[in-house]
């Protein structure tokens, strides 16, 4: 899964790497968790960045609380789930991002680790959104697409976010892709491509989101 995870670039980096408008106070989130409000791309206004609450709600849905559940999409199910399948289809996303986490087991008990790229520059991860109008007022929201791990990445967890090379990117935001050749692109960044590192302990409270999380924890 991916219940962790970083954007800690700035507005203008994350314009320049996107080719979007960065409207507003831009905020960095280093220890970026569910339900928080959080910067995506999509594919309805593939020009500019959104806030969105990470964890979705379908719009059938009774109760938002139901997005606690669902802050991840298995690629490999996707259009089995109810919740997932027209979201393919229709209301895709890029989540904007420059590391995530998960934790390692150890004799020492469980060791956050940070992911980034080697070049540690942003990227995308594969998204899903969703607006929920049964409340006094619309909810927007959104879910990380996971899949198997790469085998550097294995050692730590057996799931990770999908990350969208450059190149692909548009492709998944496009209003008028047809679903059986956005599939493909739901699979395991190359590993050497990616560096991993310890972080602190402190990533384990949501509460905390500070430069200092990033740094490498001696260990």
């Amino acid at each position: 899964m991916c219940g962790r995870y970083s954007i800690t670039a700035n507005g203008q980096q994350i314009a320049l790497r996107f080719g979007v408008q960065v409207a507003g106070d831009w905020q960095a989130h280093y220890n970026a968790a569910p339900s928080q409000n959080l910067p995506v791309i999509l594919n309805r206004d593939p020009q500019s960045v959104q806030w969105l609450r990470w964890g979705l709600v379908p719009h059938w849905a009774k109760d938002p609380s139901i997005g606690h559940k669902m802050i991840n999409a298995r690629a490999e199910t996707l259009l089995e789930k109810p919740s997932f399948r027209e979201p393919l289809r229709k209301r895709r996303c890029l989540v904007l991002a420059d590391g995530y986490y998960e934790w390692q087991a150890t004799s020492n008990g469980k060791q956050p680790m940070r992911f980034v790229l080697e070049d540690a520059q942003p990227f995308a991860m594969a998204g899903l959104w969703e607006e929920w109008n049964a409340g006094t007022t619309p909810l927007a929201t959104f879910t990380v697409i996971t899949t198997s791990a790469n085998s550097m990445a294995a050692a730590v967890h057996n799931r990770m976010p999908v990350i969208l090379e450059p190149e692909t990117e548009r492709d998944w935001l496009n209003p008028n892709a047809d679903v059986a050749d956005l599939l493909p692109l739901l699979t395991p960044f190359a590993g050497e491509k990616m560096q991993v590192y310890p972080v602190s302990t402190r990533l384990n409270s949501p509460s905390n989101d500070d430069s200092s999380l990033i740094a490498r924890a001696a260990i």
